[in-house]
């Protein structure tokens, strides 16, 4: 996902410079929103004198305005035309969702069912946790594990550890998930008080990528050559369980992360 909005202030040069390589190297490219750039926006905000901290923030009409000017802003600076959308801070509520249908952008992945105090109002609960068709789009939330206090912790890059991850994907194989979504952003990488490598999120991150070529029965998957599907299920699906040894282990690789390069 690429949000196209810090072209209001940058111009849409800055949005070229981080589509290019993305486009080059095969990869797809998707749509996403901060709405917090319309503050800083003066009379280039598509809104007028509207401004949000989320997209939950806006009436349905300023919604499609909104969507609609950052999906030709991306195109603009070279993408190819999303048919996804995620929303900056997971804000999305179900208005967001049926304007997405409305301009014909099939799938949202706004939903984050570990995060129960976060900014989303989408009216879907915790136990949804697999694609399912929501206000006229295919919703595919985050993924989630569980937590040692019968909670849930969603699986973000920063959020859970190498083990975690990997323990996760083996049981959303073996439960026959049709789809485990992991969360990242490029930013995650960096050491927020140095502004280098964080080479302990970096080592997460290369783990990944190298257990996703070598775990039987998983390959990764993109909205735009093999998006998630809809399967009917009786009954919600598990999630992989919690245990104090990956818990434990995650918390001190934190600790450690925290104290030499800052707040994951």
């Amino acid at each position: 996902y690429v949000d196209p909005m810090p072209a209001l202030v940058w111009g849409v040069a800055a949005i070229e410079d981080i589509i290019g390589p993305i486009v080059e190297a095969g990869q797809d490219v998707q749509l996403h929103i901060h709405t917090e750039w319309l503050a800083l926006a003066g009379s280039d905000n598509p809104l007028g004198e509207a401004t949000g901290s989320n997209i939950a923030d806006f009436a349905f009409e300023d919604l499609c305005v909104l969507l609609d000017f950052a999906r030709s802003t991306l195109m603009t600076a070279g993408a190819p035309k999303p048919i996804a959308f995620r929303a900056g801070n997971y804000g999305a509520n179900d208005d967001t969702l049926r304007a997405l249908a409305e301009l014909g952008i099939r799938y949202d992945s706004s939903h984050c069912p570990g995060i129960a105090d976060g900014y989303a109002d989408i009216s879907l609960g915790s136990e949804d946790r697999e694609p399912v068709y929501h206000c006229g789009v295919i919703e595919v939330p985050a993924g989630c594990i569980a937590t040692i206090k019968g909670g849930l912790r969603h699986a973000q890059i920063t959020a859970l550890s190498l083990g975690e991850m990997t323990a996760a994907l083996r049981h959303a194989r073996d439960t026959k998930q049709n789809a485990f979504t992991l969360v990242s952003h490029s930013f995650e990488l960096i050491n927020r008080r140095t502004l280098t490598l964080n080479s302990i999120v970096a080592k997460r991150f290369d783990g990944l990528v190298k257990a996703l070529s070598e775990l039987e029965g998983i390959e990764s998957g993109n909205f735009r050559d093999n998006p998630p599907q809809v399967i009917e299920r009786a009954g919600q699906i598990d999630v992989l369980p919690a245990e104090p040894l990956r818990t434990g282990w995650r918390l001190a690789e934190q600790a450690v992360s925290n104290t030499i390069y800052g707040a994951l």
